[in-house]
């Protein structure tokens, strides 16, 4: 199986059913999901479709201004972090990185290359692109033997 994997998700409730299959396939322990896409490709969108997936019935906040968002779900511990206003890779000691890397979470990433040189290697990478007014195209690659695992798990079946 390749590394790579494209999908088409017309329109939200795509993008709930592919975090339902990604939460499915997702394997114990650390695991780093790295978001990549321009403003509105559905990044944040994405997360939340996860978080919910994962059993999170609570507010899922945006983590724009705060830059992290700490959620415990029923089923894993899901840190998410949007770097887009990060001025520099150093302010993520700040915000504890060090202390996260290597938990038994869930670490999601948007906008991972402004934590550049800090960041540990992804596992998984999803790339959102605009595909129209509600669609959008996601190209999944994996970035470790524990990411390919995670993408050669995926039940796609609802897409095809």
């Amino acid at each position: 199986m390749s590394d790579e994997l494209e999908l088409a998700l017309a329109d939200e409730a795509a993008t709930d059913r592919f975090a339902q299959a990604l939460a499915a396939s997702l394997p114990a322990g650390f695991f780093f999901i790295a978001l990549e896409g321009g403003l509105g490709a559905g990044k944040t969108h994405t997360v939340r479709s996860l978080l919910r997936a994962l059993g999170e019935t609570g507010a899922v906040r945006s983590p724009t201004y705060t830059l992290l968002e700490d959620y415990r779900t029923p089923s894993r511990r899901l840190v998410h972090m949007d770097l887009y206003r990060l001025a520099d890779p150093e302010e993520l000691e700040f915000l504890g990185l060090r202390e996260l890397l290597g938990q038994d979470l869930l670490l999601c990433v948007e906008w991972p290359r402004r934590g550049a040189g800090l960041l540990p290697a992804e596992d998984l990478c999803l790339q959102l692109s605009l595909a129209g007014d509600t669609a959008r195209h996601l190209r999944l690659r994996a970035g470790s033997a524990r990411g390919l695992a995670c993408l050669q798990a995926l039940d796609l079946s609802s897409f095809v």
